[in-house]
């Protein structure tokens, strides 16, 4: 994620705001359609992280940046202690046409963000928050493995369909 540092406490932060947006859904109705924004959110910042040298890998690299140093601030203002640094790794790498199928995941988070009502709205930019950071640590990256393999396929698959390849 184009050497991007997290922190411990922006961990914190995202780890706050994921529950943030369980907690309400567990204890209403569970309805999984209620946990799309966060989650649509939640797959564009992880899908971001694997975007290195663009937008949308400069994008997540400076949200996590900033989530890790506006929460080492207020964590030293309030006890008074420095920032842990934490590793980054990276889920895998992203083909042509894998970039292909991130960019329609974004024109989809994008269309569902404009149509969505102002908590909605910040429940999308929470999940981007925290898939940008969650996604980047190494425990989290090494689970999610598969997922740069699956768009990756997805977009071969596509681009198959499109002529540019055999199925």
């Amino acid at each position: 994620m184009n050497g991007t540092t997290l922190s411990l406490a922006g961990l914190a932060a995202a780890v706050i705001i994921a529950w943030a947006n369980f907690r309400p859904w567990w204890q209403g109705t569970r309805d999984p359609k209620a946990l799309l924004p966060y989650g649509s959110g939640w797959l564009l910042g992880a899908l971001a992280t694997i975007c290195v040298g663009g937008a949308l890998g400069w994008g997540a690299a400076g949200i996590a940046g900033l989530t890790a140093g506006a929460s080492d601030t207020v964590v030293g203002k309030l006890v008074g202690t420095a920032a842990a640094q934490l590793a980054t790794a990276r889920m895998g790498t992203l083909t042509p046409a894998g970039g292909v199928v991130v960019a329609l995941v974004l024109g989809g988070v994008i269309l569902l963000y404009k149509a969505s009502d102002k908590k909605d709205k910040r429940r999308v930019l929470g999940g981007v928050i925290c898939g940008t950071v969650m996604a980047a640590l190494p425990g989290i990256a090494a689970a999610l493995g598969w997922l740069p393999d699956t768009v990756n396929a997805v977009g071969a698959y596509g681009h198959a369909l499109a002529g540019g390849g055999t199925l």
